[in-house]
């Protein structure tokens, strides 16, 4: 992806380990050899005289391709079946609205749903909400689902979550974890030049958490009043990157 960026930013941590050495950590003598030592045992601590254990972070960004609406009516009334017509009513609306849209009917799901007693001392009757998560592949289309939503009748326009389709978060989880390993390889030759020594290979390989990053944004969307002047420009949504971050730990074979 052309507009996917790696960036530099990764924290380290090292140890340096003999094995099974007495001395220091850069010595290659084993004090278990002699005439009666396993040669086979001895020809494998010389060929691994030590460790280097580096852990490390990477991270690319790239511009969200999905984003996740929520959307929904609320209702008050005297009785909870009042309420519940009228959120009846009120999702059928956002649903004719959503087919309108052209937003397959998979791309919707139903969020919260209550119905209860009004809240607050001086309350009275019952009130209730119904919500949907609306998932739309063209973040250029939130704007003009925002709008189109709330000329239907929604007052509860929540906030939107911009995030990456699953092949996108797949490619960029590999990307993320080359990058780290990337910086783990240049953290070892540093220290490995610093001590005087030579790596020799990889031993062990771990990663930690690979996170998809995605960007929170409320919701402002066009009033019913703006929307009766005629003079509101379409509500617009910016947004910031999504980023892919993953860690890794790795252990490398030094010799002197």
């Amino acid at each position: 992806m052309d507009r996917r960026q790696f960036l530099a930013a990764s924290s380290s941590g090292l140890t340096a380990a003999a094995a099974g050495c007495l001395g220091s950590p850069l010595s290659s003598d084993d004090p278990e050899s002699g005439p009666g030592a396993d040669p086979g045992a001895e020809s494998d601590m010389k060929a691994r005289d030590g460790e280097i254990t580096v852990s490390a972070s990477g991270e690319v960004e790239t511009e969200p391709d999905q984003a996740v609406i929520d959307v929904g009516v609320e209702a008050s009334g005297e009785s909870a079946a009042a309420v519940t017509e009228e959120l009846s009513t009120g999702a059928a609306e956002l649903r004719t609205t959503f087919d309108d849209l052209g937003i397959p009917e998979e791309n919707i799901e139903d969020g919260r749903y209550r119905v209860h007693q009004a809240h607050g001392r001086t309350a009275t009757g019952y009130e209730g909400a119904h919500s949907f998560e609306v998932t739309v592949t063209d973040v250029d289309r939130v704007g003009e689902i925002i709008d189109a939503v709330t000329e239907a009748g929604a007052d509860d326009v929540g906030h939107v979550r911009f995030t990456l389709r699953e092949e996108t978060r797949s490619e960029l989880r590999n990307d993320a974890i080359d990058d780290a390993l990337a910086n783990a390889d240049e953290e070892a030759s540093h220290i490995a030049d610093n001590r005087g020594v030579t790596l020799e290979g990889t031993t062990a390989v771990s990663t930690g958490d690979v996170r998809v990053h995605p960007v929170h944004l409320e919701a402002e969307a066009m009033t019913s009043a703006d929307a009766a002047s005629g003079g509101a420009p379409q509500t617009e949504i910016g947004t910031e990157p999504v980023r892919v971050s993953a860690s890794v730990t790795v252990t490398y074979a030094f010799g002197a």
